[in-house]
């Protein structure tokens, strides 16, 4: 099939599309309902676009659009160019649908936990999908570089968008990872790539000049290129900064974990191996020891999937056993696409979308439960089943899909990639039976720690919970120590500070001492004895105080004292009046339609001094969670630094008093489990998931796929 390129703007008004909503968002601050349609427009339109261009990208078209040279060279001028080929469409065509998902849910997130800074919420999201078309269609390596650093500039308030300390720490953390790391060795591995072959073009097949370059520096190139864009990617030991993203709001994590970020590494290393070195150089490419360029490449993945599956297991936040999950499936893409062969490559660019639908159903029903019952521990959901049974069966559901099994979306992508990597020991290299063994390896990790969550949820119940670890410390189970960690956790948490003590202390550890002994370990007096002199201060004459009958305060049918609302005034059978300005379908006012771009919730504005009226005297609104804590579930420990399983009567996390309450399918269908503006995204992207298992050829992606790779693998490589 021979490429016809077409001059067309669209790629360009794909990523322009953003641009322009991210002013009509900023515009609109102060009517939050036109804010948020025109999140919807975009993602809509966008999309419109991107589709548009998919008939044609499959019968061999290209579209191009190019703003000429601007960077004069040795070579070819370096041109700022946009091309939307097959592989740019791959990721574009995800990245745009995933977008009108996440927008959905963006919004009943937001509204449900009554977010500051909504507008410069939306507004930094529409920019960041910007930056992700850029990246998709970009034409050459400087083009890439430029989206790539303008990704992570814009994703960076997303990130901090808490402002606690931790989350601009980790805030400064990706910046300093992504930006001045990953970024610096993306445009030095371009640097080197111009200077050996004079051009920075992507050309189906890779750039034919590298084929004659000096072999180590070639390598070198290959390197900087893979290592930079795998930062994003989350390759290990330069992953730290993905787990501690883990602060942001939970869309923000399904931004950076499936639609966009970590998505742009593993689709940076992709270019890099298909259209700039191409894959038979890749592989012929020679290290001592008979390990050559992709080789090397498979092993760094078959490394990172599995130390970060063992991580994972340990993590009792499940939106932290999210992330080393996400370090572990994108290590997938990176082994399958160092697999010289067609099965390992079109499992390795499958894996992008099934992993997307998988892993955006999971971070969305993460959120959907901290929304719902303000519950962000593993230990601490037990029962929760019951509770919000279709978040918990899509959760399942991708899960499942994540472990490899039948009739789901990673099942299809691993089986390609297993027998890459079997046809690959048998042709070329026994090594690569490793890497095929890590794969299965792994798929029995992603059970291990996927199946405590379903458990918990379905099968325990509450108040019996049990730590359950597969694997006894450091690497199964739940921590119980309250020593902080480095990074602002439990020690227990912190898999990977390389403090493995605070671990030891856990359930079988000695009881504390007495009160007594605290003291006197501390260098103060000892209490004195009951029957010894009065501790009151003097003066005071406490003989006359009567002591306190536990029998005579009022308690409920089950024993539990219980005030005496029949003393007060105030008719508390019907619940407190609530402020509405009809703002909102969701919540009841917009949080910052006074100050867009305000210090946050320290922002003072007339909705504000409403709905804090409305709170209790105590400082704990009546969703029963503080109100300068809008979302508790950025923590890395539970509330108050207890253990996991301790619940207090504000209920921060895990069963209330008296149990979950029990919903029904058929009552959870009519909206009682939870909004449709974060139901419905959550069982949308199920639903692809299932489909992408099921008709992966038939969803556009297996054809786009197979496209991709016939055009850059050379003649004579075993194809179907």
């Amino acid at each position: 099939m021979t490429d016809v390129v077409l001059q067309d703007p669209r790629p360009l008004l794909a990523v322009l599309v953003s641009f322009v909503a991210a002013f009509l968002i900023v515009a609109s601050h102060r009517s939050p309902n036109v804010r948020e349609g025109w999140t919807l427009v975009a993602s809509l339109a966008k999309f419109g676009i991107v589709a548009s261009m998919l008939p044609a990208v499959l019968d061999g078209r290209t579209f191009e659009w190019s703003a000429g040279a601007f960077l004069p060279g040795v070579g070819a001028p370096i041109e700022f160019a946009l091309r939307a080929d097959a592989l740019g469409m791959l990721f574009a065509f995800l990245a745009s649908g995933l977008w009108i998902i996440t927008s959905f849910y963006s919004i009943g997130y937001m509204r449900g936990l009554d977010e500051p800074n909504q507008t410069r919420y939306f507004a930094a999201f529409a920019v960041s999908l910007a930056a992700t078309m850029g990246i998709a269609f970009a034409g050459n390596l400087v083009t890439i570089f430029v989206f790539y650093e303008l990704l992570s500039i814009a994703t960076y308030p997303l990130v901090a968008h808490d402002e606690t300390a931790e989350a601009r720490s980790a805030g400064r953390k990706y910046l300093a990872y992504t930006m001045f790391g990953g970024g610096v060795l993306v445009l030095a591995g371009t640097a080197l790539v111009y200077l050996l072959a004079g051009s920075v073009d992507f050309t189906a097949g890779g750039i034919a000049e590298l084929a004659n370059a000096d072999p180590g520096l070639a390598m070198l190139a290959f390197f900087l290129l893979a290592i930079g864009f795998g930062v994003k990617a989350g390759i290990m030991p330069l992953h730290q900064w993905l787990p501690e993203a883990m602060v942001a709001p939970t869309p923000v994590s399904g931004l950076l974990h499936a639609v966009a970020v970590v998505k742009s590494g593993a689709f940076g290393v992709s270019r890099v191996v298909l259209d700039v070195f191409g894959p038979e150089l890749v592989f012929d490419l020679s290290l001592p020891l008979g390990f050559t360029a992709g080789l090397v490449l498979s092993t760094i993945g078959a490394i990172t999937l599995t130390a970060a599956s063992l991580i994972a297991l340990r993590k009792d936040h499940l939106k932290r056993r999210l992330a080393y999950s996400t370090i572990s499936q994108l290590s997938y893409i990176i082994l399958g696409l160092g697999l010289f062969g067609w099965y390992g490559l079109v499992g390795a660019l499958l894996h992008i979308p099934a992993h997307a639908f998988m892993k955006l159903t999971l971070f969305f029903c993460a959120g959907n439960i901290h929304v719902s019952t303000h519950t962000d521990y593993i230990s601490q959901m037990a029962g929760i089943g019951k509770r919000m049974p279709l978040t918990m069966g899509a959760f399942t559901v991708a899960s499942l899909g994540m472990a490899g099994i039948p009739l789901l979306a990673g099942f299809v992508s691993k089986y390609y990639m297993l027998i890459g990597g079997v046809r690959m020991g048998m042709n070329f290299t026994p090594v690569a039976y490793y890497l095929a063994g890590a794969l299965l390896l792994s798929g029995v990790l992603n059970v291990a720690y996927f199946w405590p969550v379903i458990y918990t949820a379905f099968f325990e119940a509450e108040g019996a919970h049990d730590a359950k670890p597969l694997v006894d410390f450091p690497l199964g189970g739940e921590s119980r120590s309250i020593v902080a960690a480095t990074d602002g956790g439990r020690a227990g948490d912190d898999a990977d500070d390389g403090s493995d003590e605070a671990d030891e202390e856990h359930d079988d550890a000695e009881p504390a001492g007495d009160v007594d002994d605290i003291v006197a370990d501390a260098g103060g007096p000892a209490p004195e004895d009951a029957d010894g002199p009065s501790s009151a201060p003097d003066g005071v004459d406490d003989s006359e105080v009567p002591d306190a009958d536990l029998d005579d305060l009022p308690t409920d049918e089950d024993g539990v004292v219980r005030p005496d609302f029949a003393a007060t005034e105030r008719d508390f059978s019907e619940p407190a009046e609530r402020v509405d300005t009809g703002d909102y379908a969701v919540d009841q006012r917009p949080s910052d339609a006074d100050v867009p771009f305000g210090p946050g919730r320290g922002d003072a504005s007339p909705a504000d001094a409403d709905v804090a009226d409305v709170g209790d005297a105590d400082g704990v609104n009546d969703e029963g969670r503080d109100p300068d804590d809008p979302h508790g579930d950025h923590d890395d420990e539970p509330h108050g630094g207890h253990d996991a399983d301790t619940h207090d009567d504000g209920h921060h996390g895990g069963p209330p008093p008296g149990g979950w309450e029990h919903i029904a399918g058929l009552d959870a269908l009519r909206g009682r489990e939870s909004t449709w503006f974060t139901l419905g995204p959550i069982l949308a992207a199920m639903t692809l998931a299932v489909l992408l298992g099921v008709i992966p050829y038939e969803m556009g992606f297996l054809e786009l796929i197979e496209l991709i790779v016939d055009a850059r693998l050379p003649e004579g490589v075993v194809r179907p």
